[in-house]
């Protein structure tokens, strides 16, 4: 089956339509730009699908260099058949091609390639041979140790032969094949403290006498057995009864005469313990960690996604605080477009606890700029500058709500070269505090200046391979720029850099292009820019937004390939672009209507999907972040209660919500619904408002049970106000 095929068939496509997306990738269009521009060639893949397909055609097409490979190596040792060749193209996997290689395969000097150097070869044939019994095997053997002064005896040379059988089995692709899937169906993963763990490390303690089928293991816990084992915590094997894996062995050998049973079984015994059942442990425990990756991944990017699409608190000044104790909590008020106004150090922390001064220094600030919001960075002293701050809004009547926000990352940041550059006049304290308030007033611009896996939405992210990590991260952070799209005369560089085509240079230039006091006039403007070209122009226009442009289609996700068709459909019907047209459009016959004017169907409804609201955020359209004027403590908690909380993390076995008392609750994936959850986020997502109960509090060891099962969903209300 050709690469072609195999694609339309993983993706349901016509031939045409998987030989267009192939074209498209290959001529190094990005895939923002296929999904949102190129929809009648694609059939309407979304960006991930197409990002699958994209990793599908690489991996097909690194398996078909393989193939090639493996048969040319085999073909310069004289040995490649008919038979071998059409297996080798025949192989689904990687695995599957290296099991046929590997008789072929040069060997370091082992046991059997050391018997064979004695000339035991015609031995070890012998003993397969089913019509030859053992006596003659023993003839044969007396014969060579008569002949060779370097063995000096039957029982060696026996020996020797039975190490060449015991290779050639464990090289043989059935009994691999046969063995691999008896193991992943029946081999258990056992796991035990190691003889020189910590004892005070007990993050390990439901390890330590850990067992459980391999076919059930979930991957959360196989990444959590490789660091512990990493760590030198953790003793992590795995099991299977060699007589059932023996067994299974013999299944798929030759047959041989009765009197060699009980030699040849010795030998497959021998095959099992030395050389196959560590190869395959080593196999299996590195496809579980495979599938736990991607497993880890997954959950990451979704949080990620949802994090990075919050919706932004729009016309807002906010007040973000940093909070510490020895060194004081970091004060940035930034006005509505993230432009700082001022910054300042409070100290209503121990060691100082200089809580009236602070007091005054946060009310004079609060009058002086009219703001609206604090935005409170969740690490270190958290706790206690949230009580400052509530107790100040209200002894003093403050209509000023506050949240928590995550401030992962956010020292990553400031201490980078581009918040250097950004923020020159800052210290590396203060410009934590501006990117706390900046993330509020919008998530995605700012978080993109911090390297996706700092951000902490994940589940054993460190534990990922970094480059795998990274790669699919940043495909996710893309993927969410373009959806929202970018003002191209307020974008940081680091926002730009993720619009499709963009590379650092070519955002840089953008940028430096503004800073000479020439704000962009339209999307045109771009062609002027150094190391823009059409090719890239073609790439980025469409996800870039002007909005103070004449040209409304700027302000719009309307590519300008097709500004001449959308003033055609203008000229048609009598109504400059504007909402109106697009009414009037609606109206219409689409189909016959988009033929005229020579576009797809699909694009068609796309321009007046971005005709009816030019300037559109798609994030405005979700559920506002959770407010609050006042503060709990976990004390206060108690089972039964009823709470606006918000969805910080989730995890395959559930989600992580903050309910407002420095400790997130845990609402276990049975607790998440009524009915059967197959994964948590088929529920929530990361930064979702949610209304929960709660089950129980275990205050010594700071744990909160929730449950969202028979619970009327959250509905906040238009300023986001929790009841808490």
């Amino acid at each position: 089956m050709s690469i072609a095929q195999k694609l339309r068939n993983e993706f349901a496509l016509s031939e045409l339509q998987t030989q267009q997306i192939i074209r498209l990738i290959d001529d190094g269009n990005t895939i923002p730009f296929i999904a949102r521009y190129r929809k009648e060639m694609t059939g309407n893949l979304d960006d991930q699908s197409l990002r699958r397909f994209a990793a599908s055609l690489q991996h097909d097409r690194a398996m078909a260099e393989r193939r090639g490979d493996v048969c040319r190596l085999i073909d310069e040792q004289g040995l490649l058949t008919e038979a071998l060749r059409q297996a080798i193209h025949g192989a689904a996997t990687l695995t599957e091609i290296d099991d046929l290689y590997r008789p072929f395969r040069p060997k370091r000097r082992t046991r059997g390639s050391m018997a064979r150097d004695l000339g035991l070869q015609p031995l070890a044939d012998n003993l397969q041979q089913p019509d030859q019994p053992l006596s003659q095997a023993l003839r044969l053997a007396e014969h060579l140790v008569r002949t060779s002064e370097a063995l000096p005896d039957t029982e060696t040379a026996l020996a020797g032969a039975c190490d060449i059988l015991a290779e050639q089995w464990a090289d043989q692709a059935a009994v691999r094949r046969a063995c691999r899937r008896l193991m992943e169906k029946e081999a258990d993963i056992i796991c035990r403290k190691s003889k020189d763990s910590d004892p005070a490390v007990t993050v390990y303690d439901m390890y330590g006498d850990y067992q459980e089928p391999v076919s059930r293991v979930r991957d959360h816990r196989i990444l959590a057995m490789n660091r512990g084992e990493r760590e030198k915590q953790l003793q992590v094997r795995i099991q299977l009864d060699p007589v059932r894996a023996v067994k299974q062995m013999m299944t798929h050998l030759p047959p041989f005469h009765p009197s060699c049973h009980d030699l040849l079984m010795q030998t497959a015994a021998d095959c099992w313990k030395r050389l196959l059942f560590p190869s395959l442990t080593t196999e299996l425990r590195s496809e579980l960690t495979a599938k736990a990756e991607e497993g880890a991944l997954a959950v990451f990017s979704a949080n990620l996604r949802s994090l990075l699409l919050q919706p932004p608190l729009r016309g807002r000044t906010v007040l973000g605080v940093d909070p510490g104790f020895r060194t004081g909590c970091k004060l940035a008020v930034t006005d509505p477009t993230g432009l700082v106004l001022a910054t300042g150090v409070i100290y209503p922390t121990p060691p100082r606890s200089a809580i009236a001064e602070s007091g005054r220094q946060v009310l004079e600030l609060i009058r002086r700029f009219n703001i609206n919001l604090i935005a409170i960075g969740n690490g270190t002293a958290s706790r206690e500058t949230e009580q400052f701050i509530s107790s100040l809004v209200r002894e003093q009547g403050l209509e000023v709500p506050f949240l928590l926000v995550s401030e992962a990352g956010a020292s990553v940041y400031s201490a980078s070269p581009a918040a250097a550059a950004e923020f020159p006049d800052y210290d590396v304290s203060l410009r934590s505090a501006i990117s706390i308030a900046r993330r509020v007033q919008d998530p995605l611009a700012e978080l993109v200046k911090i390297e996706p896996q700092s951000i902490g939405v994940g589940q054993y992210q460190h534990d990922i391979s970094e480059k795998k990590l990274s790669d699919d991260l940043r495909g996710v952070v893309e993927a969410c720029v373009n959806e929202v799209g970018v003002d191209l005369n307020t974008a940081s560089v680091a926002l730009l850099t993720y619009v499709a085509g963009l590379s650092p240079a070519a955002a840089q230039a953008i940028v430096s292009q503004r800073e000479t006091g020439r704000p962009f006039a339209s999307r045109r403007q771009l062609l002027s820019v150094p190391k823009i070209g059409p090719k890239r122009f073609e790439q980025c226009a469409g996800f870039l937004r002007v909005p103070g442009s004449e040209e409304i289609l700027d302000n719009t996700p309307v590519h300008p390939e097709a500004y001449a068709q959308v003033y055609q459909l203008s000229e048609i019907l009598g109504e400059p672009p504007s909402p109106r047209l697009a009414q009037i459009a609606a109206a219409q016959p689409a189909e016959a209507m988009a033929e005229r004017l020579g576009l797809g169907l699909l694009t068609y409804q796309d321009i007046l999907e971005a005709l009816q609201r030019p300037g559109r955020d798609p994030r405005d359209d979700l559920p506002q972040p959770v407010l609050r004027s006042d503060i709990m403590e976990i004390g206060d908690l108690k089972p039964g209660m009823i709470l606006q909380g918000v969805v910080r993390n989730v995890a395959d076995f559930g989600a992580f919500v903050d309910i407002g008392v420095h400790q997130d609750g845990l609402v276990h994936v049975s607790e998440l619904s009524s009915r059967y959850v197959r994964s948590p986020m088929d529920i929530v997502q990361t930064g979702q408002p949610v209304t929960v109960a709660v089950l129980s509090v275990d205050i010594s060891r700071r744990r909160i049970a929730l449950t969202m099962k028979g619970i009327e969903p959250s509905k906040p209300d238009g300023s986001g106000q929790s009841a808490t």
